[in-house]
């Protein structure tokens, strides 16, 4: 699955510019709210957010002349629920509550994002076609985008578990359901909504029976990445 530059750029910038319009209408309350992500509040999913987009960094500022060997989809490959061991899962979880926690308020958290998040953004849209290395991964800047466009638009669905929030960019929900597709090598179902192909995909929800039915074999094939 490969993304061209301006499509994964324009998607990225987009999922950012949509989860930072949410996060704007959170207040402590609401920033405590259940999330998606077992264990994690509403804050603790934008503080995994934020330390994403910090590592983001380190890969816009990692150009190689290498040539790619991942693409925007076998970027996720392995990345299943369940597969890391319960020890390192209770760390991950642990680790981003104890940051989260550490603000004296829950919103204290979005003071830092915001800056973090501008930053990212001014660095996206000057970045040129390219090729970047990222966790030891090479990809095309349009494959690397796509991937973050992905990760943010996953995370913002995650908020709405408790809550009622307006729907991650189209764009970017649009590349997830493609992820998501490509990963289960499944053709396009235009019966299942982006945001249940999504959600169902990464292990967030399950397909009801007439979900199921209508997904057919591609159902069985769920969830390809989390």
């Amino acid at each position: 699955m490969r993304v061209e530059h301006h499509d994964g750029q324009a998607a990225f910038l987009e999922a950012l510019a949509a989860l930072l319009a949410v996060c704007d209408t959170l207040d402590d309350t609401k920033m405590l709210a259940a999330s998606r992500c077992h264990g994690w509040t509403v804050g603790d999913v934008i503080a995994h957010v934020h330390l994403g987009l910090q590592e983001m960094l380190l890969g816009l500022v990692s150009p190689t002349d290498a040539a790619p060997d991942t693409d925007a989809a076998s970027y996720w490959q392995g990345r299943l629920p369940g597969r890391e061991t319960e020890s390192e899962r209770i760390g991950q979880i642990q680790y981003v509550r104890r940051l989260a926690s550490a603000y004296r308020r829950p919103t204290g958290l979005l003071g830092h994002l915001r800056p973090t998040s501008d930053a990212v953004s001014r660095m996206v849209t000057a970045l040129p076609p390219n090729t970047v290395r990222f966790q030891g991964k090479v990809l095309t800047s349009g494959d690397f985008l796509a991937t973050w466009a992905v990760e943010v638009a996953v995370h913002h669905l995650d908020l709405k578990h408790e809550l009622t929030l307006p729907p991650p960019a189209p764009t970017a929900l649009k590349l997830a359901r493609g992820t998501v597709e490509s990963l289960a090598g499944a053709p396009i179902l235009p019966a299942l909504d982006d945001e249940v192909i999504v959600l169902a995909g990464t292990g967030r929800v399950p397909l009801t029976e007439f979900q199921r039915r209508t997904a057919g074999r591609f159902a069985a094939r769920l969830p390809v990445f989390g």
